[in-house]
């Protein structure tokens, strides 16, 4: 998409889906899609070296199901429909039914990813032809959200320490007024930033930055990058209709009712609430701060005693 022209709604529904890690027989790749039976289907496959992109709209889509399906007569709506459902097991990481198989093939132009399986009694054949994707959509995609993705975990991590630092000074006003801990095992050292820091940069890191084949990020990042893909398409929206007082809608029209292939609205604090859900920040009772057993004050006297 060149940049200032209006996202159309494939586009925009591919924008705000999060990358699925998928476990193929010939190679592991990052995935995402969006399948409209009105308009098409876009896809985006990865293997962390190339990025490869197929977009096409309910025409190309009767073409070429005729030519790969023989015995098969229906319409696109009906041919994107099934390669919805089929698209949708495979990117939420479920069994697919028997019968389906998925591979995909390494070609001259780009990758080809390969479904068989059976509609209205007989078999069913697609081909997902991808070609490279442009530089444009590979920032727009990945280079641009996990930028954004990086803010957000760095403004964390500020917000945490700062957090932490707070709650140094609250327990040691408790135990200054007299306070002790019900169990020694719960004591803990004052938080030192500088010393976290530098843990985080010699055991941490090293293991952070092990992507391999990029699962990890696909299944623990996909509230994080929903986040902030949602926001960047907001903000687009804003570029293009300004003065527009209903702005609020961050979901784009079309299908909206799959989990992954299509995710459902949600609110403008959904951003704060991935974020935790990324981190998986235990919000429980269990967590919460360590209980003091306070002496009682005495009280105090003077003009309002």
């Amino acid at each position: 998409m060149r940049r200032g022209a209006p996202m159309e709604e494939l586009e925009q529904g591919l924008l705000v889906q999060p990358w699925a890690w998928l476990q193929l027989p010939e190679d592991s790749l990052l995935a995402k899609a969006c399948i409209s039976k009105d308009e098409g289907y876009a896809l985006l496959l990865s293997d962390l070296q190339h990025v490869w992109h197929e977009r096409v709209d309910p025409g190309v889509v009767d073409r070429r199901a005729k030519e790969l399906n023989k015995r098969l007569t229906a319409t696109p709506s009906a041919f994107l429909s099934h390669l919805k459902d089929l698209m949708g097991t495979l990117l939420e990481g479920s069994a697919a039914p028997r019968g389906v198989t998925f591979s995909c093939e390494h070609t001259p132009d780009g990758l080809m990813l390969r479904v068989r399986s059976e509609l209205s009694g007989l078999p069913f054949h697609w081909h997902f032809q991808c070609t490279l994707a442009t530089p444009s959509l590979v920032s727009q995609h990945l280079l641009r959200p996990l930028m954004g993705m990086s803010l957000v975990l760095q403004g964390q991590v500020r917000e945490l320490a700062s957090l932490l630092r707070l709650k140094d000074a609250e327990i040691q006003d408790y135990q200054e007024s007299g306070a002790v801990l019900s169990r020694d095992q719960l004591k803990t050292e004052l938080f030192d930033e500088n010393s976290f820091l530098e843990q985080v940069m010699t055991e941490t890191l090293p293991e952070a930055c092990s992507i391999e084949n990029g699962r990890s990020f696909a299944m623990k990042l996909q509230n994080l990058y929903v986040a902030v893909t949602r926001q960047e398409f907001q903000a687009e929206r804003k570029r293009h209709h300004s003065g527009d007082s209903q702005t609020s809608d961050m979901t784009p029209s079309g299908e909206a009712d799959g989990r992954i292939l299509n995710q459902p609205e949600q609110q403008s604090s959904a951003p704060s609430l991935s974020v935790l859900e990324t981190l998986n920040m235990d919000t429980s009772l269990s967590m919460q701060r360590p209980h003091l057993s306070k002496v009682k004050r005495k009280k105090p006297k003077g003009l309002f005693s």
